[in-house]
């Protein structure tokens, strides 16, 4: 019968398959020769100490045993061209596996996506790279895919509570990815892969005959008697069906102005705010791997810290290792970071949002805009970013010692932001209170990771997407809007998902929760 095991071994033995078979022929007693294969179920590595171990759990097979693996493939979709519609706002996470997972229950989706598909994307990630030109329907948030085709594909999250991750990362792999993120605990595909994975989902959507519908903006969505009846595009075209998911993503701020101006329920939520850190790979290698080069069997190394400063939480967000930053603005005259990493994490630099949790009592001065109280606070220091940089798609940069000293930097080296930066005191960019956690943050990061408060570290400014500053309330049985019928808010941009899987798993329960109405 096949055994499990759970073990820890160095890096040499984790990642040689000839030294794995030794060791774990020594664990079980038998001969190697015994040993017929070993399946790696879960790996991790465990960096707490000075000797570096990678955490394994296998299922051994011995000669004669049968390999019990199952092959991932995809549901068995229905064909639903003629099927009932509903339609899907967004080709983000949330709204692709709403699409399939409709198509899986009998239902034909109609995604419409203000963006254009992956590749049609990159012609205008380059002008924003290379020219400052921001378009505000096609960048690095929207587009097919969402903001994580292009800014890394990282696919874990801290929800576990919140479904299915296995099915979704299985889903993954049966679209393309690599059996690895079944294993990593840290699974991620990278921005290079996850277009062509996106784009799979989209013909298997239009093969079983759901509409996928690209650079088609909602500006109206029809309502009679609390109940909608469909959508009208920002070319004029009307599209009727009785269920909507809105799926658009936490930087469409049209759709939360819409929904206000319609005196649709939303609420101001609170989110976190901050700055893109970027240090040498090699000096966050160096701190956490304690060693001066970490070798080839190990891969360049995340970091992750939490703190409380001044009765707020501060901390790591979407850690990029070997990544670079990226612009990530969704209109012209504001600046955003984002960061991502390739699938080999192969550059030369790491870089991580550096944020602090707001409250919704740091919106007061924005307060005439109501609900969209937080989003005016985001927007205005985006705005602000982008006046004191230079009003390009440079953004405000300070070396990390410097901003903590409240020093102007001088000769800031060249980072993997291709836009370029702007010396800047970064107290010009925030409010005061922000300023001061921030600097005071800085120095209890350094003293948790010897090393990381350093002058080779230079700060970008804003990283400020990393939520909705919105949260358009539904109700928590049914998932419809708590006011409109039909309507079901769904994912990052409705305030109930942080991350791609979490986006993904949303989606999945919007697209049930419809079946059980539509579906007799």
């Amino acid at each position: 019968m096949p055994q499990e095991l759970l073990f820890q071994v160095s890096p040499e033995i984790a990642t040689n398959e000839l030294l794995l078979k030794q060791h774990i022929s020594k664990l079980i007693r038998v001969d190697t020769k015994e040993i017929q294969h070993i399946s790696i179920l879960k790996r991790s590595i465990d960096a707490r100490q000075k000797t570096v171990k990678f955490n394994l759990k296998v299922t051994i097979y011995l000669v004669g045993e049968p390999i019990q693996e199952a092959k991932i493939e995809l549901p068995e979709y229905k064909n639903v061209e003629h099927a009932q519609e509903v339609i899907v706002v967004g080709a983000g996470p949330a709204g692709l596996f709403a699409a399939l997972q409709l198509i899986e229950l009998g239902l034909k989706p109609i995604i419409i996506e203000r963006g254009k598909d992956v590749r049609g994307r990159r012609r205008d990630l380059k002008a924003i790279n290379r020219d400052h030109i921001v378009d505000e329907d096609s960048n690095y948030c929207f587009g097919e895919g969402g903001a994580g085709t292009y800014s890394d594909g990282k696919l874990y999250t801290r929800s576990k509570k919140r479904g299915d991750v296995t099915r979704i990362l299985e889903l993954f792999v049966a679209y393309g990815a690599s059996q690895d993120i079944l294993v990593d605990a840290h699974p991620h595909i990278g921005t290079n892969k996850l277009p062509q994975i996106i784009q799979d989902m989209r013909e298997k959507i239009i093969e079983m005959g759901g509409k996928v519908l690209f650079e088609t903006r909602l500006t109206d969505i029809i309502i009679k008697n609390n109940e909608v009846q469909g959508i009208v595009t920002k070319n004029g075209d009307t599209i009727l069906a009785n269920k909507i998911i809105l799926a658009t993503g936490h930087s469409a701020r049209d759709i939360f102005e819409l929904l206000d101006r319609k005196q649709i329920f939303i609420e101001a939520k609170a989110f976190a705010l901050g700055v893109r850190a970027e240090h040498p790979q090699s000096l966050i290698d160096s701190i956490q791997y304690s060693c001066d080069y970490r070798g080839e069997q190990l891969p360049p190394s995340p970091y992750s810290i939490v703190k409380q400063v001044g009765g707020r939480g501060m901390y790591s967000f979407c850690m990029c290792p070997g990544g670079v930053i990226a612009p990530c603005a969704t209109s012209p005259g504001e600046v955003v970071t984002n960061g991502w990493s390739p699938s080999k994490r192969d550059q030369a630099t790491a870089n991580s949002g550096i944020v602090v949790e707001l409250k919704l009592e740091d919106f007061k001065p924005f307060a005439k805009f109501g609900a969209l109280a937080g989003m005016e606070f985001q927007k205005s220091i985006e705005q602000k970013a982008w006046h004191l940089a230079g009003q390009t798609q440079k953004v405000p940069s300070q070396k990390m010692v410097d901003f903590t000293q409240n020093k102007v930097s001088t000769n800031i080296p060249k980072t993997s932001y291709v836009p370029g930066t702007t010396s800047v005191e970064m107290g010009e960019v925030f409010p005061g209170f922000l300023t001061q956690i921030l600097r005071e943050g800085f120095v209890e990061f350094g003293k948790s990771m010897r090393g990381f408060l350093t002058n080779e570290a230079v700060l970008h400014a804003p990283e400020s997407r990393t939520s909705s500053p919105v949260r358009i309330p539904r109700d928590a049985e049914t998932f419809e809007h708590v006011q409109i019928k039909g309507l079901y808010p769904c994912g990052e941009g409705a305030g109930y998902a942080g991350g791609i899987i979490s986006a993904a798993i949303d989606g999945e329960k919007c697209a049930l929760k419809i079946g059980e109405v539509l579906i007799k």
